[in-house]
This record gives C-alpha cells, structure tokens and sequence, in this order.
C-alpha cells in the first residue's frame, strides 16, 4: 500500500518532493555523509548565504503595508496622477529604521529615525526616502561618509567613540542645527507611530503647463509626537532593545492602524528667489509662519508583512524612483543620494532588486531593455529587442514623461558654502522659542551625557558652537562638564579654522 501524500508537501527549491527531513544521506548508520544528499546541500548552502550584506545605515528597521489618500486638490501644482483626484487611495510600503547602528542595535538608541515611503503608482513606484528630523548634520555629500564613520565604530578599537563623534560635528558648524535636535528628546522617539516624516529636502513639483513650484513633505503622525527620556531610552535599551518594531506591528494586529497627515510647503520660483533661506540646503527648514504648509493626504498602515525579510529587508528605497510630477532639485545631499541609494541596492541585493515583489513596480509593470544579471527570475524580455531604437515594435520613450526645464549657469568649480545667514540662528531659534524649559534642561543633560567622554578641547570646541547659536545654551553645558566658560566665550568669538586650532 503506498504511502498517503500529503496536502502540503515539502519540496526542493525547485519543487522536487522532499522524502525526509530529519536524516542525511550516509554511507551506512554511522558512515559519513554522501554528496549526493542534494536536499542536504541545498539547505546549508543557502542557510550560509540566508544573511544578505547589511544596509550602511538604516540596518535595523520595521516595515509595514498601507495606503495614501489624497484630501486635497494639488493639480495646480503637480501632474503625479496619483495626486490627481480627492479621495485617490494609492498602495504603499513603508520602512521605518534608525541610521546609524547596526541590525541588532537597540530600538531606543540616540539617532535620527529612517521614515522611507513607496508608492504604487500608476506611473511607476515613486519613493521618498526622507527622516523623523526636518534637516540634516551637513550640506554637502562629499563630507557624507566621513560623517558616517563617526557615528560608527572606532578603526582601532571598534567601539563606539565619542572623540570620533564630536571631535567631527564640532569641526563642522552646519551641523549645530541637526546636533540640538537629536540630543533634545526628539532623537529619542517612543514608537515609530509617535514621530513626524520628512522629506529634508527641497523637491520640484510641475503640473500639465509645465509650471514648476519647489516643494518638502511634512508627515505629521495622528497619534502624536511621543518621546523618551534618556533615563527611559536607557532602560529599554536593555529591557526590550526591539520596543518600536514590536509596537508598530503589535498596533497594527490588534487594527489600531497608525496614521500619518502629509503636508506640504510649497514656494514658487519668484518666491523662493527672495526667500530668507536657502530652499537647497538641507541644514535649514523653511519656518511655518514664513511658508505656511497646506494638508494634502493621509498615509495609513494596515497591514503588517508576511515575511520580514520578504519586505523588510529586501524593501530597496530610492529618491532617484520620481514620477512624472515629481522632481529633484539642485540640492548637493539630494543630487549624491539619486545615486548612491540605487548603486547600494546593487550592491546589496543584486543588477535585478527591482524585480523582487516588494520593489516590483506593482500597478506599471517594468518595460525596459535591461537583461540578464544574477537573479533574473521573470522572462528577461523574452526573444523580444535589447536595444533602441529597434524596428520590432519594442517600448518607446514617452515624451509627456519630460520635466520642464529649469535655468542653471556658473564656472565648474568647488564651491565653498556661502549664503547671507549663518548656521547658527535656527539652531538658537529651535533652543530658544520652541523647547520649554523641560525641553532645555533634557537637553543639556543629553549633551553632558554624551560628549562628557570626549577629550576636553573637543568638549571646549563643541561648547563654543552652543554658545554661538544661543549664549544660555553654551553656558549651561559648559557649566554640566565643568569647563571654564570664558574660553567657551573666547573659542566662541574665532572662525572656524581658528577655533579649531585653537583648541587642539
């Protein structure tokens, strides 16, 4: 009597009915293993292989599935059809993830948090990869990794150093913006459902005419902003190192869907010719009382994923994925990212990262004239051409899907950074008229904390850089690490080459 198949049957990975899964091949009882036992082959050879090169930064995240609604009419200013129509619902997922730390870091460590959204467009996935701050530590990519493997691990000792740490970011004022808003209790957040989104940078919009305007997301959670103490980070950190992966996909089990409200700050280009601020450096916001933001959609999670990895870990977001509507601005940070996100995904996850599901252009299927490459699962384009212009009937370009113009001029050159503001001023805006005095007083104390390990003349030359931006702030951290606030004053009053040489 043969035996009774059963209704899920295990097989191979390439659907080959697997009779045992409890003993190897052998050469006897106690022989040793043949190499013939390909299902034994098979399941180390991909366990071996089952942990793909972790991200640079972003490493440990949380994803899940939702959709955006639109609730407003923004045809004026875009042709993003999935803009086009109030109540327009468009499929998404999102990545949220802290940056700096590694994959198995805590939850609750001090760091900007990763709030990265795809949309399944009509037109193709649309991606805005931005993060829980409105700016960011520096303006120029060319300081990127650098400023990358100071928040990393030390070459020597492969610890965490906080020499390395501040000795960069007091050397580099444009970062005094971005600093005061981690160490507050905003570079803390309780939950991911309890934090804002932001594009950072500056984008372009045009509509059907051609009309252009310059634009950055703001998504402001519905749950409201929640944050931790130090005290409070610290505990969990031990306690339950994964507290806001476990809320956010806790929340959304039991159908409490997190909920975001997008809104926008748009400036035309005559406006933003006699704007205050630079719109293309991402060390500054544009203030709500100087371009009031409008609300345009809802982001909503309702759906958690199958398979972390499947959509997790393999979810590949890339501020170069822009639909016809949607633009990049001149921005330097955003210019260096359109590339360096996608040729990291390359790296990462393979030429072919856009055919896995969770990146698969889901409602605009891809018609290129890529082929081949390692993972290749679809068809690779058939007998069909591998080139343009072709006279077979391939994919033709649409000439709709063209951005309109915009004027650019200058000598090819390295520009150093020069504009009518300093960067000190929304920095000591931020300490001053926005934080409360429990606000300050937290901190402070964060900073002592933090860059009381660091050597003194690095402590005297991030100090004096508080104490630009506000002279209450410098004060009081120079007084939290015992340092002698009249040279915090004297450093105060140098440029930024003679601070630095000055305290060395």
């Amino acid at each position: 009597m043969s035996a009774k198949k059963p209704v899920n049957r295990l097989t191979t990975a390439f659907g080959i009915p697997v009779g045992d899964d409890q003993n190897s091949l052998t050469a006897g009882a106690r022989g040793p293993v043949l190499m013939q036992d390909v299902h034994l082959l098979e399941k180390l050879g991909h366990f071996d292989r089952e942990r793909i090169p972790e991200r640079v930064v972003h490493a440990k995240g949380a994803g899940a599935g939702g959709y955006f609604e639109v609730t407003a009419d923004v045809t004026k200013y875009t042709k993003a059809k999935f803009l086009s129509k109030v109540g327009k619902r468009t499929e998404v997922f999102v990545r949220f993830s802290t940056v700096g730390g590694e994959k198995g870091s805590a939850d609750s460590e001090r760091d900007p948090r990763g709030f990265a959204v795809k949309f399944y467009t009509e037109e193709g996935n649309y991606d805005m990869v931005g993060n829980n701050t409105p700016v960011f530590f520096i303006r120029d990519p060319l300081k990127f990794s650098d400023f990358i493997h100071t928040q990393k691990r030390n070459p020597a000792t492969n610890c965490k150093d906080p020499d390395m740490f501040w000795d960069f970011l007091s050397l580099t004022p444009e970062s005094i913006h971005q600093v005061t808003i981690l160490f507050s209790d905003r570079g803390t957040p309780a939950a991911y459902r309890n934090m804002n989104g932001y594009s950072s940078h500056t984008y372009k919009w045009y509509n059907e005419k051609g009309d252009y305007s310059w634009v950055q997301y703001h998504f402001k959670t519905d749950q409201k902003i929640k944050n931790l103490t130090r005290q409070e980070a610290d505990a969990l950190k031990s306690k339950d190192p994964d507290h806001a992966t476990r809320d956010l996909y806790e929340a959304i089990k039991r159908e409490e869907y997190p909920s975001w409200t997008l809104e926008m700050q748009i400036l035309t280009p005559k406006q933003a010719e006699n704007f205050k601020w630079d719109i293309l450096d991402i060390t500054k916001i544009w203030p709500h009382k100087e371009v009031p933001p409008i609300k345009i959609g809802k982001l909503v999670l309702n759906r958690n994923p199958l398979n972390y990895f499947a959509e997790v870990e393999q979810a590949a977001f890339s501020p170069g994925n822009l639909v016809p509507g949607i633009a990049a601005s001149p921005d330097k940070m955003l210019q260096a990212r359109l590339f360096s996100y996608h040729d990291t995904h390359i790296h990462r996850l393979g030429p072919n990262y856009h055919l896995l599901p969770v990146n698969a252009p889901k409602n605009a299927p891809e018609t290129s004239y890529q082929r081949d490459g390692f993972m290749r699962f679809d068809t690779n384009g058939g007998g069909g051409p591998n080139y343009w212009p072709n006279s077979f009937n391939g994919p033709e370009p649409d000439l709709s899907a063209l951005e309109p113009p915009f004027e650019i001029s200058g000598y090819a050159d390295r520009y150093q950074y020069k504009y009518p503001n300093d960067d000190f001023v929304q920095a000591g805006n931020l300490y001053r008229d926005v934080m409360s005095d429990q606000d300050r007083e937290n901190l402070v104390g964060n900073i002592v904390s933090h860059l009381g390990g660091a050597l003194k003349r690095i402590q005297l030359r991030q100090t004096a850089l508080f104490f630009k931006a506000d002279s209450d702030y410098g004060t009081r951290v120079a007084a939290g690490l015992g340092l002698d606030i009249k040279e915090v004053e004297r450093l105060a009053g140098m440029s930024n080459e003679e601070r630095a040489k000055a305290a060395s």
